[in-house]
Parts: structure tokens; sequence; C-alpha cells
């Protein structure tokens, strides 16, 4: 198995969906928790580590919040960010495409900017020391309210050069996508591409209002389609993108086992299926990990690796002449690491 994972390690990939708060690892959140003064109730690493075992979406939320307060000034976002590149670089990726939450921070009296540089400044570095390119994308909590979205968008058009993209996370069930249509009318109308968390938790429904009325470019997680054979044949004709995360849907537990995942029918019913990991400090891995786990538990060979590298690249937003050249290097490394398909 160690060359089916130098395989996938040396495929390019993008990845399409990784929150940054997400990324954070115990130890640099209690490095900077004892940098800050903050009170974390937790005396070590791994106490902290036990804590992101967590039993339901609830749980998760109530920690990811809690240790998202250790981030305060830019140089926090910046080595948040940066330990996430170096990561990502090491396992093969060559695009991320970053989501953040201002407002998470700003909630908590930081200022949008200083999230904003801190990450930027990162993310420009590891352009430089690892090759990487980036996109940044503004996610609204869609349990908070439009209004306070609409007022996160003004501050979003501030930072227009460094803003590729608004998105939408946090609880997904009974705030269906049409909460925000206004928000994404305007984000769109100012030039920012839009994309939208739906069928994770929520149904199939959620997925037709992201693609109608937030006119999405990919849907975030989406694996619920699977429900309305309907959307499963528009996902297919339309090549929309979903960007899913396999080891965050079992944590959460919407598959109780990743043998039951739906990604390969997905991908063998002509879906644009991506890999991806979501947040990978707290759901057990990077994405690199969540492609071996698809790859045991399913049974992919290296064909559909391939095709799943391909599509991470082709989903993103990058111009057609770096897709074009990554897609090519992905062809070249599929041939050459040919072998048995399975192994």
């Amino acid at each position: 198995m160690g060359s089916m994972e130098a395989f996938v390690r040396d495929l390019p990939k993008a990845e399409l969906h990784l929150h940054i708060e997400g990324s954070l690892e115990p130890e640099l959140a209690l490095r900077l928790a004892r940098k800050h003064g903050a009170a974390l109730p937790y005396a070590s690493v791994e106490e902290l580590r036990a804590a992101y075992d967590f039993g339901n979406l609830q749980e998760f939320l109530d920690i990811y919040y809690a240790v998202a307060d250790v981030l305060r000034d830019a140089d926090d976002f910046h080595d948040l960010a940066l330990d996430y590149m170096r990561r990502a670089h090491e396992q093969g990726v060559v695009h991320a495409e970053i989501f953040f939450d201002p407002q998470t921070h700003t909630a908590r009296g930081i200022a949008f900017g200083t999230v904003v540089e801190g990450l930027s400044r990162a993310l420009i570095e590891a352009q430089h020391r690892f090759g990487m390119t980036h996109r940044l994308i503004a996610c609204f909590l869609r349990h908070l309210s439009a209004a306070d979205a609409m007022r996160t968008l003004n501050e979003v058009l501030e930072y227009r050069g460094a803003i590729t993209a608004v998105g939408l996370d946090s609880s997904e069930v009974g705030h269906p996508p049409s909460k925000f249509a206004a928000v994404f009318d305007r984000a769109r109308a100012q030039g920012l591409l839009t994309v939208a968390h739906a069928g994770e938790e929520g149904p199939p429904a959620y997925i037709h209002e992201a693609l109608d009325l937030l006119r999405v470019r990919r849907i975030d997680h989406g694996v619920r389609c699977e429900e309305d054979p309907e959307l499963v044949q528009r996902l297919a004709r339309e090549q929309i993108p979903l960007t899913v995360c396999p080891l965050s849907n079992v944590k959460l537990r919407v598959f109780d086992r990743i043998e039951h995942h739906n990604l390969k029918r997905l991908l063998d019913a002509g879906l644009r299926v991506t890999v991806n990991s979501d947040d990978p400090a707290y759901f057990g891995g990077y994405v690199l990990e969540n492609y071996l786990a698809v790859q045991r538990g399913l049974g992919l060979t290296r064909a559909h690796l391939a095709t799943l590298a391909r599509n991470s690249i082709e989903g993103s937003f990058l111009d057609d002449a770096a897709k074009r050249h990554w897609v090519a290097a992905i062809d070249a490394r599929a041939d050459n690491g040919s072998g048995p398909t399975g192994s």
C-alpha cells in the first residue's frame, strides 16, 4: 500500500473545501493560548487532542468555536494558514481554495482586516516558498441572520483584491440557501464567485436552492443529492463540482463508516466529485488521508484517483491555462504510475 500512498501523494491536486479555522492543530492552539494568556480547559496537547474526539455535530461546533478564540492577531492567522499550506504542499496539493469565517472573529472583536491580512500574508508566502496558488473564500454563517451576512459582505467588498468568492457554512438544517438569496445576488453583482454548503445535513432541496437561487459555481458536500435521481442527472449533465469530505462525513455520522460512503457511486454516475479534508485537525486527516481512506474503503483504482485529482483542478477557480497545465501533469503521473489498477 506504500506504492499507492506515493502515487496519491505525487498526483497534483487542488483542495476546494478547507475551513482554515478547522486546521488549527492542538500544538498551535495551546501555543497561541499561552501567547495571549487565553484560558483553554486543557492542560496538554494530549488532553486537547482527546477533546477533538467528539460524538456529534454540536459537540464539534462547541469545541471548534472555543478553540478558535485563541486566534487574535494577524500573526496568529498567518501561522495557522502557513501551517496548513505546508502540510498540504507535502501531500501534493498545488492549489488551495480556503474558506474562512469572518463572523466567528468579528463577533469576538477581531477586525476583519486583521484576519485577511494574516491569511493573505501566509498564502503569498506559500506561493513563494512552495509554488502553491490559492483563492480565499469568505463564508457566511448560516445560523446567523441574512442582515448580518449582508453587513459582512460590506467588509468583504473592501478586500476584493484578496477575496475571490463567498460561501455559506455552519448549521445547515433550518437555514436554507434561500435565506441568503439577496446577499448572494449582491455578491455576484460585485463580481464575486459563489459556493455553498448544501446536501450534507440538509435535504436535496437545499442543493436545488443553492444552484437556482444563489447560482453557485459548486456545491460543498452535496452527498445527499443521491436521494433525488433527477438532481443527480442534473449535476452530472451540468458538471457541477461537489467538494466531498469523506472523513468528515464519517466523523459527523453522515455515513456510519467509510465503506458505506456514496463517493464511488457518484463518481461512476459521472458527477464531478472532488476529495477534500474540511476541518482536518478535527476529522482525522488532511487531503492525502482522505484520498487513501476512500481508496481503501471503496476499492478505488488508480484511474479513479486520477479522475478525482483532475476533477479538483477542473472544479477550481484557476484560469484555463493553469487548469490545462495541471491536468497534463496529472495525466503524466497517472501514465507513469500505472501498473495493477487496484494496487
